[in-house]
């Protein structure tokens, strides 16, 4: 713990309370739990910021949507709409949220991405709707007490595990560590691909410390695509890249791209920044500065960029978006899969 962290480990102790008790009343029954008549999967985390939830869903979504009508429902960070809302073709990020618009890009016509604040009208929403979905994939619930789900995964990220943080506001929990123990299986995330067997039984026993007994624990790496341009007609991608990125740790990003091509200089703006006319602006004064001759931006960054409004100014700019997705290590994906898969045909617990 640093000076600032000790300072703050009173508000932490005071965080840590409510949430005890909260999550208390949760299990003792005295706050309602909902269990819905359909698979609900639920993806999340312990900790604010970036643990890799997104891929982590889309890997979800190739798994199952062609087995099941698949809906995704997720909060909608960042918005600005409230209440319940189904993607369309007129809808854009700043109405559903930069991931959900993602996962309506990627995956238009095989599944209904769906925000709401509050899950439970939510979830009732979807399922009185025509095609009733299947099964539901929650992004972002693991706190979401009021729905209880049929699957639960949790995420740890590689680089700030949970079991080495602190509660609010002294780190970066949301709850104590105990929480781990609601979780079915436990994703260790964004890990060297190189990763040892002996680091992995490491972390692995670090986890089951405050793991319920035999939950399974996996380690899954980011893995980069080509590429793509915004243009119909890109020219081949090389030279230098002024790389733009909107993410909570955009650190892994960063060493990537400068590992794998000629990185001038890395805008690095908020996690879920929500652009302007003014930011396209300060991109394009910062390519023409650094003498780049593309730009590079995330998934999350290029949804929110496809604005009508930023129409003009895209089109006079080489931009790329750098496509993700995840991968198991060790050789433990279909062990996932096969988890995953036997959740839904199992009866509700």
């Amino acid at each position: 713990m640093n000076l600032l962290q000790i300072v703050l480990f009173p508000f932490s102790w005071l965080y840590r309370l409510i949430t005890d008790i909260r999550n208390w009343l949760y299990e003792e029954g005295y706050k309602k739990s909902i269990r819905f008549p359909v698979p609900v999967i639920s993806v999340g985390n312990l900790t604010v910021g970036g643990t890799g939830k997104t891929p982590h869903v889309e890997y979800l979504i190739r798994l199952l949507k062609d087995k099941y009508r698949i809906a995704t429902l997720s909060r909608g960070y960042g918005r600005k709409t409230k209440g319940f809302l189904l993607a369309n073709d007129r809808i854009h990020a700043g109405d559903i949220g930069d991931e959900p618009m993602q996962f309506y890009r990627k995956f238009t016509g095989q599944i209904q991405v769906a925000v709401g604040e509050k899950r439970v009208p939510a979830i009732d929403e979807l399922l009185s709707r025509q095609p009733v979905p299947e099964v539901i994939i929650l992004d972002d619930a693991y706190q979401h007490r009021a729905v209880q789900p049929s699957f639960s995964i949790l995420l740890s990220d590689y680089n700030r595990p949970f079991y080495r943080d602190y509660v609010l506001p002294s780190g970066r929990l949301r709850e104590r560590r105990a929480g781990a123990k609601r979780a079915d299986v436990i994703l260790v995330s964004k890990c060297p691909e190189g990763l040892s067997k002996a680091e992995k039984q490491a972390i692995t026993q670090e986890i089951n410390s405050y793991a319920k007994p035999a939950t399974p624990v996996y380690f899954t790496t980011i893995r980069y695509g080509q590429p793509v341009c915004f243009d119909t007609k890109p020219e081949t991608f090389q030279g230098p890249v002024l790389l733009v990125s909107g993410l909570a740790n955009a650190q892994p990003l960063e060493k990537y791209v400068q590992h794998t091509y000629t990185l001038s200089h890395h805008m690095a703006l908020n996690d879920h920044h929500t652009y302007t006319a003014k930011d396209l602006d300060a991109i394009s004064s910062q390519f023409m500065q650094v003498q780049a001759k593309h730009i590079l931006v995330t998934e999350k960054d290029y949804v929110k960029l496809m604005h009508p409004d930023f129409a003009a100014q895209i089109s006079r700019l080489p931009i790329w978006y750098l496509p993700i997705e995840v991968c198991f290590l060790f050789g433990e994906g279909q062990d996932f899969n096969e988890k995953v898969l036997n959740s839904l045909s199992e009866p509700p617990k």
